[in-house]
């Protein structure tokens, strides 16, 4: 696998969308499809401008959910090239009710109907969700809406498990891996079609305010987790008038960061949330080995390190066999190790996963790795996020990047994380073949006239590192930053009573926790 693995960074333990719920939605964005045309060369901007002021029709999930849908133009510069359709779904307020609340989990490609869907919980507080309908929502191109599709879940494994010959970077390697690459992106062109011009993050925050307006709300009300924050900072440089109590948590900077800058501080991130990790193994403490378990590794961190640098070196040269006859290779390998640092709730996982990996039985490699990809335990995907993370983050900034250039990065990865940065080099190759080209840069969020934005960071964040939330707490001229000091992607939501309370007392009454708030 040769795609950056930082990219999903949203990471929460799936509890599985209810059946009846995701049947559902599929009959009403079937219903929708049926009743709605805009494929016709009539179509102009007054038909978007009434389309605004259109209701969303609900119908009942079942299990207190409502599910809905609305339909988009295809291209929002050309209104008349047709239409989309968002998947969304609806958790009434419990008690009093004192809005909506859209929330985003975050990938890009992650599924906002997933996400409320399996729990509302999962999303926020039972604070929030007594007085706020929460709203889950899949973006253009993801899960439940119109969607990026490339291929089947033989050619997702090819992509994604394939071992390839050589070194990361050698000859050999870069010209397998972007053979994969090519044949990933000719699946994508050919599967999805014209819409895999128009999945960029801007086209989607277009849609959010779309979705706004048919609820009929004056502001947006918004809570966004990692590239959800990114999502939210775009509508933001769109629409500031229509800003309203938005918690971005996971904060990325697209404007104040260069993208090797991004990377090799995620790579930075991981590793050192991955010696943190190992600092509480070899320290035997339970959060991190689990009731009973042993620490796998021994002596001090530095060696612990070099422990996994060797096992990682082993089945580069070795790969191991598992029983539905893939084979993990380094890269699958690194990928597990990256999956439970999210969330150090995890962190068990991580030590049961190396003892098993270092007694040559890859099962429980495979089964962090699969997490992260979304592929389930008979080969069957749980949905589309690995084309979508692709598909946008190629639009939002792809574009031809030179060998030089990636050779340059790589370098600068395994300097910064010296055991899993190289698993991160040369993320661009896939972009460098991509058959639609990228979107304009989105404007900044720096107009006045939004509402208080809550801008939440975690100093031990690998996925998107603090320095990124501290820049756009700066950025947004109305923004307040939340520190929560700690490891783990993103901290609304995960059981910090601190973090949850000036969270949850900002969504339910305008309050902004005090300047310099940190939370232990």
């Amino acid at each position: 696998m040769h795609a950056q693995w930082g990219g999903r960074r949203r990471r929460r333990r799936r509890s599985g969308l209810r059946f009846g719920i995701a049947a559902l939605v599929v009959l009403v964005l079937l219903v929708v499809a049926a009743v709605v045309t805009w494929n016709s060369p009539a179509f102009a901007a007054r038909v978007l401008t009434a389309r605004y002021t259109s209701s969303i029709a609900w119908s009942d999930c079942g299990q207190g959910y409502r599910c809905g849908a609305i339909r988009a133009p295809l291209d929002w510069g050309n209104p008349a090239s047709g239409a989309i359709h968002l998947a969304l779904i609806e958790h009434p307020a419990t008690d009093t009710r004192d809005g909506t609340l859209l929330v985003n989990p975050g990938g890009p490609g992650g599924s906002g109907v997933d996400l409320v869907g399996s729990d509302v919980q999962n999303a926020v507080t039972s604070a929030v969700a007594a007085h706020y309908d929460v709203i889950g929502f899949d973006p253009r191109g993801v899960g439940y809406s119109s969607a990026v599709h490339c291929g089947g879940a033989a050619e997702l494994d090819q992509y994604l498990y394939g071992v390839l010959p050589g070194t990361i970077g050698s000859p050999a390697w870069l010209s397998a891996a972007t053979a994969t690459d090519r044949r990933f992106a000719d699946d994508c062109a050919k599967d999805t079609g014209p819409l895999l011009d128009h999945v960029d993050t801007v086209s989607a925050a277009r849609d959010m305010d779309l979705i706004r307006a048919d609820l009929g709300e004056a502001r947006l009300n918004y809570l966004g987790y990692s590239y959800g924050t990114e999502l939210g900072s775009v509508y933001a440089g769109l629409f500031p008038q229509h800003v309203g109590r938005f918690v971005l948590d996971g904060a990325i900077d697209v404007w104040s960061t260069s993208s090797t800058d991004s990377v090799v501080g995620q790579a930075r991130g991981f590793e050192g949330d991955l010696r943190a990790w190992m600092a509480a193994c070899l320290a035997e403490r339970p959060s991190a080995i689990g009731p009973g378990g042993t620490c796998p590794f021994s002596g001090s961190v530095t060696s612990g390190m070099a422990a996994i640098r060797a096992l990682l070196r082993r089945v580069h040269a070795h790969p191991l066999r598992a029983s539905d006859g893939r084979e993990l290779s380094d890269a699958t390998l690194a990928l597990a190790i990256i999956d439970p640092l999210y969330s150090t709730s995890s962190w068990p996982e991580l030590t049961a996963m190396f003892r098993a990996t270092l007694a040559n039985d890859p099962s429980r490699a495979f089964a962090l790795a699969d997490d992260y990809n979304s592929r389930g335990p008979g080969g069957k995907y749980y949905d589309n996020s690995t084309e979508a993370f692709n598909a946008i983050g190629c639009l939002d900034s792809g574009g031809v990047t030179s060998l030089a250039e990636m050779r340059k990065e790589a370098t600068k990865l395994e300097q910064a994380a010296p055991t899993l940065g190289k698993y991160e080099a040369f993320g661009e190759l896939t972009c460098n073949v991509w058959k639609a080209p990228p979107v304009a840069a989105p404007a900044a969020p720096t107009a006045h006239g939004m509402d208080p934005v809550l801008v939440v960071g975690t100093t031990g964040d690998p996925a998107t590192p603090y320095n990124d939330a501290q820049a756009l707490a700066k950025l947004m001229p109305t923004a307040r930053l939340l520190t929560h000091v700690g490891e783990g992607h993103t901290a609304y939501d995960h059981g910090d009573s601190c973090i949850n309370s000036d969270v949850d007392n900002y969504l339910l009454s305008g309050s902004l926790p005090a300047v310099g708030t940190r939370c232990s």
